[in-house]
């Protein structure tokens, strides 16, 4: 039985489509191996959304192949978002790649196992991403108690830094009845935080419905699943609706927690972006959600250095983020990507001055996460136990507050071994900058 081995790059919806592919490996009879150096054939699951992954995908596939010579590896697969956006190039200059699988073909990838089992090379499968099917069943990489819903695949913003729509296409919502019998079998495996993503969470439905329809699809989930926490990323602030809010507002499991990308915040900047909703909407949609879901917790994203970002810009972006005093906060520097319509823009912006603008950024935010931390020392907090640090001799895990991966950790001593999966009070003692510090009651 031959060994398969996993590299899984980029962002959480990747990786589901990894734990797709290991099913479909699985279910054809191979055997999955957590350890590289004695797989036979691994897959590199690849990410190409900005200029700093792309480069990680490439790194990894070279590191990989050191396999080749010194261990049992006999063959690499490449797939994910590199690989569908630079098929002939990545088969051309990068010979240690065997096979590529594009991401409408993840039903596919035994065959380019078998293909390497014959010895042959070049075996590729790229079928219409727009019409391949969604979902479908998957072997867990996430922690038992914590995994993802990918509700939708694909993008329809198509705002003009972003490759996406480019590399997964349309736009298309899965139905939710499929959606709550993932949920259930997810819930069946033990499952207790269902992290809900698409590219775009907050459009789901549309296209299915002619209505957005991601609050309907919550109500669902919690009449039809007892999983206690439901946590929503990715929305965008213009399509948050009065009922979704509504929803965060009175569902006791749906967490009051909400990523809402907003990428800059100058209006200027925001029309060149082609994002959907200026400034004010912005603003009105943090006030909306922070007036009627108290205590919510907000995660935000911006872009540093967009091609005709001035100073004023920049400062009109700092002082924002010193008013609204995000929870979460998050920047990138700008990278300019093939094919996309920003690329072409003019004044595009020096490298140094793009990474200036975030550390200066970031720099802004530190306090400010430092002082939201302050505030809760003394309060008590629902924390879900992910494991034991014996060398710190402390628990972790990870409060509503905090998403997996993205988020800070609350680390905390109790007086017996609390199994990872378990949820338990914790009364905060100490706040560091973006971690928290206490003792199990």
């Amino acid at each position: 039985m031959k060994k398969i081995g996993f590299v899984s790059l980029g962002c959480s919806k990747n990786l589901v489509d990894t734990e797709v592919m290991l099913h479909n490996l699985h279910r054809a009879g191979y055997e999955i191996t957590p350890d590289e150096t004695e797989a036979d054939i691994i897959v590199i699951n690849t990410c190409g959304f900005i200029e700093s992954a792309k480069q990680e995908s490439i790194d990894s596939i070279l590191d990989i192949a050191w396999l080749k010579e010194h261990r049992s590896l006999k063959g690499i697969i490449a797939t994910g978002c590199l690989v569908e956006r630079y098929r002939e190039q990545v088969l051309a200059e990068l010979p240690e790649v065997d096979a590529l699988v594009g991401v409408g073909s993840l039903s596919r990838i035994a065959e380019a196992v078998a293909a390497i089992e014959r010895g042959e090379r070049g075996f590729c499968a790229f079928d219409d991403k727009e019409t391949s099917p969604l979902g479908g069943e998957r072997i867990l990489t996430t922690p038992p108690y914590t995994a993802y819903l990918k509700v939708a695949e694909g993008c329809d913003n198509r705002c003009t830094y972003c490759a996406i729509p480019l590399i997964r296409g349309r736009f298309r919502s899965r139905p939710i009845e499929d959606l709550v019998a993932e949920a259930k079998e997810l819930e069946a495996l033990g499952v207790k935080e269902l992290n809900i993503i698409a590219q775009d969470t907050s459009r789901y439905g549309l296209d299915l419905y002619g209505e957005y329809r991601l609050a309907a699809l919550v109500r669902r989930l919690t009449e039809e699943t007892s999983i206690p926490w439901l946590r929503l990323l990715y929305c965008y602030p213009d399509k948050i609706t009065d009922e979704l809010i509504d929803e965060l507002a009175n569902n006791d499991r749906l967490l009051k927690y909400m990523d809402i990308p907003m990428q800059h915040i100058s209006d200027p900047i925001l029309a060149a972006m082609n994002r959907h909703g200026d400034s004010a909407l912005i603003k009105e949609t943090v006030r909306r959600l922070r007036e009627r879901v108290p205590g919510i917790t907000l995660r935000t994203t911006a872009i540093v250095g967009f091609p005709g970002e001035t100073e004023a810009d920049f400062e009109q972006l700092c002082t924002y983020v010193k008013e609204a005093r995000f929870d979460r906060f998050g920047a990138f520097p700008y990278s300019a990507e093939e094919d996309t319509p920003a690329a072409e823009l003019p004044d595009q912006i020096d490298e140094q001055v793009k990474q200036d603008r975030y550390d200066i950024l970031m720099s802004t935010q530190l306090p400010i996460s430092e002082e939201n931390n302050q505030r809760k020392v003394g309060s008590v907090l629902t924390v879900l136990c992910e494991g034991y640090d014996p060398v710190a001799g402390t628990h972790f895990g990870r409060s509503e507050a905090d998403a997996p991966d993205i988020d800070g950790k609350i680390y905390f001593r109790a007086d017996e071994k609390i199994p990872a999966g378990e949820f338990v009070s914790v009364k905060i003692t100490e706040a560091m900058d973006y971690d928290l510090v206490g003792d199990a009651i």
